[in-house]
């Protein structure tokens, strides 16, 4: 039953990176109209919607559960990444024609980076099972942080990530270069696409820090774990297209967030509480996980339709 959901994911996984990559090279490099960024987001979700359904009849309803849940708030942190990678792309300079490579590339890599954190986490978790409780308790504080901070961003500037991946990336100021690598009289340089690329990459690898210990407090089974991230970061490229100028539009999604994650921080460091009181026995229920996710950030999206950043200022 596993090695035929894990062919199948396997089989969907190099399929739309075959159709992503095919696309590009049909279409070259050009800016992506907000129709076909619509149909792509809505392709995603629907396949991953359906490989949820796959899951149910296959391994059952708390599996099922658990899968839509994790793609869910996985899903919903990597709307920050594309708020990011606007900024990145601002502060690279890189054409908006270009843009759809750099992500494209970068996916490929955040999956790869991804597959061996899950297997780390994986491990660690099944060996020591403190670790769990420490990823609550490390989902507290990062949630609070966002509350406090107002979500993820990269302050003024050059964002620290790109000037980290400069100390190794020599790159030439070929802006609307559309390879990777190009010569400087008898001098072969890295173009400000690969310099997004790695960016893209590092980006990706500091958000799961707080991803992926989200989703081991929903499950244990290191499969739901990588399907639900892998599903929610194949959609990150049209979804980017979509929400890209929308920053303001769901301002309330940051904090909405943010309780997310303090949310399930709770949830897994419920056994601590019970270790420290005894008569404290709590068990939360995947499907209720899924509902007050579901809530939070449907109601976060809701709000901030019904108050636009605007008026949300003027009442301040």
């Amino acid at each position: 039953m596993d090695a035929l959901l894990l062919t199948l994911f396997v089989a969907f996984v190099g399929f739309a990176l075959f159709i992503d990559l095919f696309w590009l090279r049909r279409k070259g490099s050009h800016v992506v109209p907000p129709k076909e960024a619509l149909t792509f987001t809505a392709i995603w979700v629907t396949s991953a919607i359906i490989f949820g359904f796959i899951v149910l009849g296959l391994k059952g309803a708390q599996t099922a559960t658990e899968f839509f849940t994790g793609y869910l708030i996985e899903y919903s942190l990597s709307i920050d990444n594309v708020f990011v990678f606007t900024m990145i792309f601002v502060a690279l300079k890189t054409p908006k024609r270009l843009q759809q490579k750099a992500l494209i590339f970068g996916i490929i890599m955040s999956l790869i980076m991804r597959f061996g954190m899950i297997l780390i986490g994986s491990a660690l978790v099944e060996r020591f099972e403190v670790v769990l409780y420490g990823f609550g308790v490390f989902l507290l504080f990062t949630g609070i942080q966002m509350l406090r901070s107002g979500g993820h961003g990269v302050g003024d500037g050059e964002p620290g990530a790109i000037r980290f991946a400069r100390r190794f990336v020599h790159v030439s100021t070929d802006f609307d270069s559309d390879q990777f690598r190009v010569r400087h009289g008898s001098k072969l340089m890295w173009t400000p696409l690969f310099l997004a690329i790695v960016v893209i990459g590092i980006i990706d690898l500091i958000f799961a820090v707080d991803s992926i210990p989200a989703i081991f407090g929903i499950t244990k089974d290191p499969f739901v774990v990588f399907t639900s991230n892998a599903f929610a970061i194949l959609g990150l490229r049209s979804l980017y297209f979509l929400l890209a100028d929308a920053k303001d539009r769901f301002h309330y999604l940051s904090p909405g967030l943010a309780f997310v994650l303090i949310f399930i921080g709770a949830k897994m460091a419920l056994p601590i509480v019970h270790a420290i009181i005894p008569e404290v026995d709590v068990h939360i229920d995947p499907a209720v996980s899924l509902g007050v996710v579901v809530l939070i950030l449907g109601g976060s999206v809701v709000l901030s339709l019904l108050r636009p950043v605007a008026s949300a200022k003027g009442k301040r």
